[in-house]
């Protein structure tokens, strides 16, 4: 009787060192590659083309970091400055900017042909309203039933909201049918 043992071989890959973190923002300290530097002070003083390693005494006995601030020039410039610092403005400027901007939404208007006047001076104050916020207005017009065979109606009343907001708002796009609507784009000036 003889046994038999099967070998599972399994598949080996050859072993990769995984990949090296990089690091965002600039290079500071021994980080730095270049055997000298264009060397900034912290009061703004060019001292010129230095070593990297009395540029990096010079720091440690002001008691500040060395950060590359132009690593392609050559050689790079690298200034003194407390990077901890300069790392805290840099996220006060970014966190600013983004409370700054605002998106832009696209706000629907929705009217029927044949819609009343106060109801249309609603919607027209409501559009007023959208442009001043900064948004786009959508202005959707539904024809139902018989009321397609009246599509001049519907166009009568898109140009009517054209002219009356032609100072505060451009025409994104024109008015165009989709099936049973009518739709128009407006944009604030």
């Amino acid at each position: 009787m003889t046994i038999t043992i099967e070998e599972n071989a399994a598949i080996r890959r050859p072993h990769r060192a995984p990949p090296s973190p990089t690091k965002d923002g600039p290079r500071i300290n021994e980080e730095i590659r270049a055997s000298a530097v264009q060397l900034i002070d912290d009061k703004g003083t060019n001292h010129g083309n230095t070593p990297i390693e009395q540029a990096l005494a010079i720091a440690a006995d002001a008691g500040m970091d060395l950060v590359e601030i132009a690593p392609n020039s050559e050689p790079p410039v690298a200034k003194l400055m407390d990077y901890g610092r300069f790392r805290f403005q840099a996220q006060k400027k970014a966190a600013e900017a983004r409370k700054k901007q605002k998106t832009v939404e696209i706000k629907e208007i929705k009217m029927r042909p044949n819609i009343d006047i106060h109801d249309y001076e609603v919607k027209m104050k409501a559009v007023r309203r959208f442009f001043d916020e900064g948004d786009k207005v959508k202005v959707t017009l539904r024809f139902r039933g018989r009321e397609m065979a009246h599509q001049e109606l519907g166009m009568k009343l898109l140009d009517r909201v054209k002219e009356e907001t032609l100072p505060i708002a451009k025409v994104e796009s024109e008015p165009r049918l989709e099936g049973r609507q009518m739709t128009m784009v407006l944009a604030p000036r």
